[in-house]
């Protein structure tokens, strides 16, 4: 039965991406509790009920221990967490475990741009109108603009309104906009070979250009009810810091995925408070992570998985 669970759990790596993985997961998760069940019954009728379950208590209590020693040690409430989408490859890929390490906000590797408090406010309070995003369009045969991700015979480049549901394309972005955007093309590799896809080259702030660097600190940070994140069923996200906003001495951070063509907040997702960040990577175990996204029932892969942006 272990051997099998093994053979299962190794081919929902394998087969990830197609039908065959969400059927090896599927198989993996049962064998995994009925051998629970087994072994719990087996210890039971060998031993007695009761110093079976005398021996899952201390089990239970040395990974308690366990956990709370690296909690002080690494300085953060959750020490441990994985990758559950590949919005970070080649970096990070899905299925790694991941170490974090708390570290204040003005301690993470990215640049900083100070702003005041009245800008920031008048930012979150109108984030509909900061959430433009980078497309590629073209007029159809019918008339109707043809929106894409990548580039088409003949479309251009454009800034588009990100609603949640739908793009609406705007003329030009406002200048009241506190975080400008720059588009440009970036080569990304797909099933079929290599395209261009509309990509945020950089952001200006006050002034301040910011351009995408990969040496920058990786986090993992909470999402809140109001992003669209959240809605999907993302309550933690492991993405790179682009730019800290330091807004009269409090911290927000705005964040990128590695292999996403925009920034988080381009997607309707609010700057991320200090308080919300978990910690930042310091060490990564690849595959390990595929026992939680296997228990949680995360089988199918999402979206994304088969391009990589080049960097």
């Amino acid at each position: 039965m272990y051997l099998l669970l093994l053979a299962f759990f190794a081919l929902y790596i394998v087969y990830q991406g197609s039908a065959f993985s969400i059927i090896f997961g599927a198989l993996a998760f049962l064998i995994l509790i009925v051998l629970l069940v087994m072994e719990f019954v087996i210890s039971g009728k060998q031993e007695g009920y009761g110093k079976s379950l005398l021996e899952i208590a201390i089990a239970i209590a040395i990974i308690g221990g366990l956990w709370i020693t690296m909690v002080y040690a690494l300085n953060t409430s959750d020490p441990l967490d994985v990758v559950p989408s590949c919005s970070m490859l080649p970096a990070l890929d899905r299925g790694d475990l991941i170490i974090l390490h708390g570290v204040s906000p003005a301690a993470l590797r990215a640049p900083v741009v100070n702003i005041s408090r009245s800008s920031f406010d008048s930012m979150v309070g109108d984030m509909p109108s900061e959430a433009l995003v980078c497309l590629y369009y073209a007029r159809g045969q019918n008339g109707q603009g043809q929106v894409s991700q990548y580039e088409q015979p003949g479309s251009a480049l454009g800034l588009f309104r990100f609603t949640g549901t739908a793009y609406e394309q705007v003329q030009s972005q406002p200048s009241t906009n506190l975080v400008q955007y720059e588009c440009g093309a970036q080569p990304v590799r797909t099933p079929t070979g290599i395209v261009n896809e509309a990509y945020t080259k950089s952001i200006t702030i006050n002034g301040t250009t910011v351009g995408e660097d990969l040496n920058n600190s990786i986090i993992v940070y909470r999402t809140v009810p109001q992003d669209y994140f959240y809605s999907l069923g993302d309550a933690f996200v492991v993405h790179r810091v682009y730019a800290l906003l330091n807004v009269s001495g409090s911290y927000y951070a705005l964040t990128k995925g590695d292999n996403n063509p925009g920034l988080d907040m381009q997607y309707l997702n609010y700057p991320i408070s200090a308080n919300d960040i978990s910690g930042t990577t310091i060490f990564s175990i690849p595959y390990l992570g595929y026992l939680k996204i296997v228990v949680s029932g995360q089988l199918s892969q999402p979206s994304g998985c088969n391009t990589t942006v080049i960097h």
